[in-house]
């Protein structure tokens, strides 16, 4: 077998340590796990913002493509899709892991509203936002954009209580909130 690129190695290193240190995690560090020379990340990336951006990016799109697999084994049925949603996050943070939500987290972690990661975050929500919409209108929810927001919200708030207070066990409240919603008419 052989082993990864100095990207790939450099994009699994700042994966696993931005989420566990933060996003704040010194390129040394990053370098170290990576076992890669500093003029890699100015190869491959440009600098440190970026290879940060695009940690962020390809977590984004593993997290929405296993999302989107998962809504499509619940079948056709758009509650059960919507509650196939809510499932993964709630699978998501039962992990061992979890320490919160990485998106949440990157943002909270860079001030500077330029900066690159914050395009991929936006994105992300976006797209997390654009599931809960299809679905929501083939449901016929009489409020689909509210309804978006307001299940956007539990799941976030639920992944932000899980990350900083692991024993809470939010999910009931979460999973009862959330069928609340579908249920408004």
């Amino acid at each position: 077998m052989t082993r990864p690129g100095p990207r790939e190695r450099l994009l699994a290193a700042t994966s696993t340590l931005s989420y566990t240190e933060g996003v704040g995690v010194g390129l040394d560090a990053i370098l170290r796990t990576a076992d890669v020379a500093r003029r890699s990340v100015y190869q491959h990336f440009g600098g440190k913002d970026n290879l940060l951006a695009e940690t962020i990016g390809e977590a984004s799109r593993a997290d929405l493509d296993m999302i989107a697999e998962r809504m499509d084994r619940a079948g056709t049925d758009p509650r059960a899709r919507l509650l196939a949603f809510l499932d993964f996050y709630l699978d998501r943070s039962a992990q061992t892991y979890f320490r919160g939500c990485r998106f949440v987290a990157a943002d909270l972690g860079l001030p500077d509203p330029e900066h690159p990661v914050h395009v991929r975050t936006r994105l992300h929500y976006e797209r997390m936002r654009d599931f809960l919409m299809i679905e929501l209108s083939a449901l016929g929810h009489p409020d689909g954009a509210g309804a978006a927001d307001r299940l956007q919200l539990i799941v976030e708030g639920m992944l932000a209580q899980r990350g900083t207070r692991p024993g809470a066990g939010p999910e009931a409240a979460a999973r009862a909130l959330f069928e609340q919603v579908l249920e408004e008419r």
